[in-house]
């Protein structure tokens, strides 16, 4: 059965059928997936693309987190997790506790650590360094998932170097590839509200396409279920789209709903609905045709959302990531850490098959030649 076969709702149909021959769908078309209640006939289409891409896999890591502080110069109203260096509660790890948190992380077998933190005004490049090579030194084949756009657009601010330097050093340090935050929703009047210090879309996008030009692979990520319209979902959507089609380099794209417990931000919902988590992402799945992987962070939408989400074009359950600090700070009810067991459990249940991988997917390190 061909897959515009398999779809009811007309306009959806049209869409499938686009999709079905190759044809990267357009704005219209996109609002309409992000406003429709037919999130079977949505899904189907989803799935038809995540099917030709992967099949029945559903990739999940073994990983840790690791924030190395939660001071921050920007102090964004968004974020429940950063704080001023004189507040209580206040931290920087030491390079002797980044090493004992590591060490006890690689016992238990991790492949791969997921680090991100506040913009502190004292920690130069020398810090990020020696964490990365300490890093190294312990585990030397982990895959190292390290600092946002946000973070080497402050590195190079702080130490008046080119993104350029900064980006080539910490990949000869030990950087793999480069998380997806700090992209929020890329619409400035939004933006204004949410993170008025933090760099623009347009910078994220910049720095993003310099590291993909030193062969660095990158995530993107989209924050939702905020102050943002329907018509800004479109335009961070299409612009990572744009993106991709020039680079070639995101492998990612993961949506990531608010969370507004702790924030100075009040959400339209306080929560977003599961209608909602599902035209997001099998929405994103049909637009972001160019981009291999759609990833919903189990800790973000819960076990039983990404379980379904499975079958709505998501490939990537996320990892296990233990001891993770910035969405909890939020108010996330899920654990803060998740065991191999339970999400093989989870995928398997949804009829996948699962496959344990690093964010480069297969490939021992994210940067090419």
């Amino acid at each position: 059965m061909k897959l515009a076969d398999a779809v009811q709702d007309r306009t959806l149909r049209t869409i499938a059928e686009k999709v079905e021959q190759d044809i990267p769908v357009d704005q219209t078309d996109t609002r309409y997936m992000l406003a429709t209640t037919n999130i079977l006939d949505l899904g189907t289409i989803a799935q038809f693309v995540r099917r030709r891409l992967h099949g029945s896999i559903a990739y999940y890591g073994v990983n840790m987190n690791m924030n190395y502080t939660n001071i921050c110069e920007l102090r964004c109203p968004l974020c429940a997790f950063s704080c001023d260096e004189s507040d209580e509660g206040s931290y920087v790890l030491s390079l002797d506790e980044v090493r004992e948190r590591v060490k006890n992380a690689e016992s238990s077998g991790i492949d791969e650590i997921h680090i991100v933190g506040g913009l502190h005004p004292r920690l130069k490049l020398d810090y990020f360094e020696g964490m990365l090579r300490c890093i190294r030194e312990i585990k030397p084949d982990i895959f190292i998932v390290a600092f946002t756009a946000v973070e080497y657009d402050y590195f190079a601010r702080l130490n008046d170097l080119p993104v350029e330097t900064v980006l080539r050093r910490l990949i000869d340090a030990g950087v793999n590839a480069i998380p997806g935050g700090g992209a929020e929703i890329f619409s400035p009047h939004v933006r204004e509200t949410i993170a008025p210090k933090k760099i623009s879309g347009a910078r994220w996008l910049e720095i993003m396409r310099i590291a993909h030009g030193m062969g660095l692979k990158t995530n993107a990520t989209m924050l939702y279920n905020h102050h943002e319209c329907v018509d800004d979902v479109v335009d961070h959507l299409f612009r990572i789209r744009a993106l991709q089609d020039e680079t070639h380099g995101f492998k990612t794209f993961v949506p990531l709903a608010f969370h507004e417990t702790n924030t100075r931000i009040q959400a339209h919902r306080r929560e977003a609905t599961g209608y909602d988590d599902i035209r997001i992402y099998a929405t994103s799945r049909v637009v972001l045709h160019n981009i291999p992987h759609i990833k919903a962070l189990w800790m973000y939408v819960g076990e039983k959302m990404a379980q379904v989400l499975l079958n709505f074009g998501v490939d990537d359950m996320s990892g296990t990531y233990n001891n993770e600090k910035v969405v909890h700070a939020a108010g996330a009810r899920t654990a803060d850490y998740g065991s191999e067991g339970a999400l093989r459990r989870v995928i398997m249940d949804a009829g996948m098959v699962p496959r344990r991988t690093t964010a480069g997917y297969g490939t021992k390190a994210g940067v090419t030649a």
